[in-house]
């Protein structure tokens, strides 16, 4: 057209080039009233298993809706989900929402990550596996277990094995001052106090490498191994053990409940935890916080040698155990455990 003469053109020449929709663009979002409530299981390469009503028997397989973008969905997760709810082979419904978290267990890389990663949502308490010898505890992992726990609403359950091989007396009263609840198991028997302990709840398990963690949920969901196949393998994938899954209890233990285990989570970065955070879980010393000069650490002298907390405990033996116990946690979260 490199003759064309413009000036004889009008509207009825011009060649409009349709756009990709005529559709005004909006952020309003589907309702879906009619969506079923879901409990996350399990996910594997970007497909989530999900129990409907927290049911067990009634497992489907769902994707993120388009709508939802990059919403973060975790094991533990209330959701809404629309679709084939049927859970037959081959059939994919779609999570639509996902409903406020009553609690989260966060960790990061290392203390210096600003990424926050959320393991579980929504765990009533979090067992703390920890073996009395072969290997021996390691307080640090497990104080910095409690941080997490106090920084995400979680109740905190000190849960030592191997009770056959030493004692758990010097352990126990390391974490008198914390009002722990605690059980005590030995390899060679059933304990009924764990049963007892996470029966009608949802109970996240954490443990290093040894120390009997995969024993203990063996012998609480006995067919676990078939549950976890079954749970991670939903697309083409296969089981890892970085991934965090929920086991549902026997009903025969009386209230049912579920046993997330936690597989990947070797050691907790607290990059994300504040010294607020710790120090509100000790409501005894919480407000007493408050007055003390600003950039206090609460760690005490030499560091803090005007921190307020040791004016609640005055001649208090227990108050005492107790400020010594969040101190400890306080180093832990600052990275200088001892």
């Amino acid at each position: 057209m490199g003759n064309t003469d413009w000036s004889k053109l009008d509207e009825s020449d011009v060649r409009i080039r349709p756009g990709k929709s005529t559709r005004p663009r909006t952020k309003r979002r589907p309702e879906h009233a009619d969506a079923s409530t879901a409990m996350v299981i399990g996910k594997d390469r970007g497909r989530w298993t999900c129990a409907l009503e927290r049911d067990p028997d009634r497992v489907v397989t769902a994707m993120r809706a388009r709508e939802m973008g990059r919403v973060s969905v975790v094991v533990g997760d209330t959701v809404g989900i629309v679709g084939d709810v049927s859970g037959k082979p081959d059939t994919l419904a779609r999570i639509i929402r996902v409903d406020e978290r009553s609690s989260v267990l966060r960790r990061t890389a290392d203390d210096t990550d600003p990424f926050e990663r959320v393991v579980v949502a929504n765990a009533d308490q979090l067992l703390i596996v920890t073996a009395l010898a072969d290997p021996p505890p390691r307080t640090g992992f497990i104080d910095r277990c409690l941080v997490a726990c106090y920084a995400g609403g979680l109740q905190p359950v000190l849960c030592l094995t191997k009770s056959d091989l030493a004692s758990p007396d010097e352990l126990l009263a390391s974490y008198a001052g914390l009002d722990l609840p605690t059980l005590v198991t030995r390899r060679d028997e059933d304990s009924e106090a764990v049963i007892e302990q996470l029966a009608g709840k949802v109970s996240a398990l954490v443990g290093h490498s040894g120390v009997g963690k995969s024993t203990l949920v063996n012998r609480l969901v006995p067919d676990a191994f078939l549950a976890t196949a079954g749970v991670s393998l939903v697309g083409k994938g296969r089981h890892t053990s970085v991934a965090a899954i929920a086991l549902p209890l026997p009903l025969d233990t009386g209230k049912g409940g579920w046993v997330i285990d936690t597989p990947g989570v070797r050691s907790f970065g607290l990059a994300h935890v504040t010294v607020d955070n710790i120090v509100d879980a000790f409501e005894e010393f919480a407000e007493a916080a408050e007055e003390c000069p600003s950039g206090c650490g609460h760690l005490g002298a030499p560091e803090d040698p005007d921190c307020m907390l040791d004016e609640v405990v005055g001649d208090n033996v227990a108050r005492a155990e107790r400020l010594a116990s969040l101190r400890r946690l306080l180093r832990s979260r600052a990275g200088m455990e001892m």
